[in-house]
């Protein structure tokens, strides 16, 4: 097998006559300048026009696409056009035959790498995958130049087996994956796109747009795995005993996955839930900060952000303090002693709440005279206010201590717990 290719480069170099090689060589760098004088002004023109726009909106991505994609473009329609001319005038275009086929995969490198990264997250991982690709591309390359490329997917094709009427092979399934990777991405950032342009409305509430987003997301992820099916020629209809066996695995493995997935969707749709909203679930008071398709993330008065299943959300009680109405009241007990007037301790509770601006004056504050306890008599300021995601201890604090001091200011004591003792009759003095 080696011979053979040997044999061939030598019938290769053997066909190179060096004024041919001449023509092609001025045919690529006239080329060359042509995409230079090109990419210096339609690409700078297209670079000018995105700047200043968001980096995820479709203009943007696609002109971005073009203006790194028109070198090698321009480039291949050069080269193209002078091979075109050459041939006409019965020169042999072997170098030309050879640059082809390398700037075309220089575009499609470019093209693949930018998309990927505006598809996916910045990481690691991305990175990898970048070099991952351009290799792959550049050996897909290389195969096809010196005619291995037939043989390597025949040999790929020989491992499979049928599945129906579909056959299966390594090459199908290498197939299978560049198309659902290649699709998957796309739909990423059409998702990102669409998710974007929702935020931007101003007609559609959040929960609406969440909800959207969600269903725009989950109906690409979709239709990205039927396309790469049905672009690498599995029949859909032939994948039913797959079906089957997933929709058990979801009714055992999978149950609390789906539960939760299928809660989020709920949760939006009902508008029980909504980013901003400040809610408290089990021990856990704290902020909506974003409803995701498994949970959703509150963020608590000590910054940290717990992520709550969307199960969890539907089968728990739930207090949402900001549901309907925002203005909620909060109550602030305190005692007094019996010695103390419980009206002039009510009028001091009244006015400490003018230290707070966040306390409403409609409805006004109210203090009541809730009973008489052991060590003293119970009252309560209740007060309210409209803005709880705001926090409400800090609230709680600043009329306390407003409470604290017109207390001592009016002589008014707050009691210690006591019990009074009667001794009905002393037992007779041991002797």
């Amino acid at each position: 097998m080696f011979d053979e290719y040997l044999n061939k480069l030598k019938d290769w170099i053997s066909q190179i006559d060096y004024v041919d090689v001449g023509w092609e060589t001025l045919v690529l760098g006239l080329a060359v300048i042509g995409a230079v004088v090109v990419q210096n002004t339609l690409g700078r023109y297209l670079l000018n026009a995105t700047s200043g726009t968001s980096t995820r909106t479709f203009r943007h991505i696609t002109l971005r696409s073009l203006q790194r994609i028109v070198f090698p473009l321009s480039l291949l329609f050069g080269a193209l056009v002078g091979r075109a001319v050459l041939a006409s005038m019965k020169v042999n275009v072997l170098l030309l035959d050879l640059a082809v086929p390398l700037m075309l995969s220089l575009a499609m490198v470019r093209l693949v790498v930018y998309v990927l990264r505006k598809g996916l997250r910045p990481g690691p991982a991305v990175k990898a995958w970048e070099h991952f690709i351009s290799t792959s591309i550049w050996i897909l390359v290389a195969m096809h130049l010196v005619g291995w490329l037939p043989e390597v997917v025949n040999a790929l094709d020989a491992f499979g087996f049928s599945l129906g009427d579909a056959r299966v092979s390594l090459f199908t399934m290498l197939q299978l994956v560049v198309a659902v990777g290649a699709l998957l991405v796309m739909a990423t950032w059409l998702s990102a796109v669409i998710e974007q342009g929702l935020s931007r409305s101003e007609f559609i509430s959040p929960g609406v747009r969440i909800g959207l987003a969600k269903t725009s997301k989950f109906g690409l992820y979709t239709l990205a795995a039927l396309l790469s099916l049905s672009a690498v020629g599995i029949d859909l209809g032939a994948l039913t005993v797959f079906g089957g066996a997933l929709g058990v695995g979801l009714g055992f493995g999978l149950q609390r996955i789906a539960s939760n997935f299928i809660s989020g969707f709920i949760l939006v749709f009902d508008r029980s839930i909504r980013p901003g909203d400040v809610i408290s679930i089990n021990d856990k008071f704290g902020w909506v900060q974003e409803l995701r398709a498994r949970y959703i993330v509150v963020r608590d008065r000590d910054g940290v952000e717990t992520l709550i299943p969307n199960e969890n959300l539907i089968t728990t009680e739930v207090i949402n303090w900001s549901y309907s109405d925002k203005q909620v009241r909060v109550k602030l007990p305190v005692q007094i002693s019996y010695d103390d007037d419980p009206e002039q301790a009510m009028e001091v509770l009244l006015e400490a709440t003018k230290v707070s601006p966040r306390v409403l004056s409609d409805p006004a504050p109210a203090a009541r005279l809730i009973g008489f306890g052991d060590s003293g008599i119970d009252l309560e300021l209740r007060v309210w206010i409209r803005d709880p995601q705001q926090g409400v201890a800090n609230v709680r604090s600043d009329v306390n201590v407003a409470i604290w001091k017109g207390f001592k200011e009016a002589g008014i004591s707050i009691p210690y717990p006591q019990q009074d003792l009667h001794i009905k009759e002393m037992p007779a003095r041991v002797r």
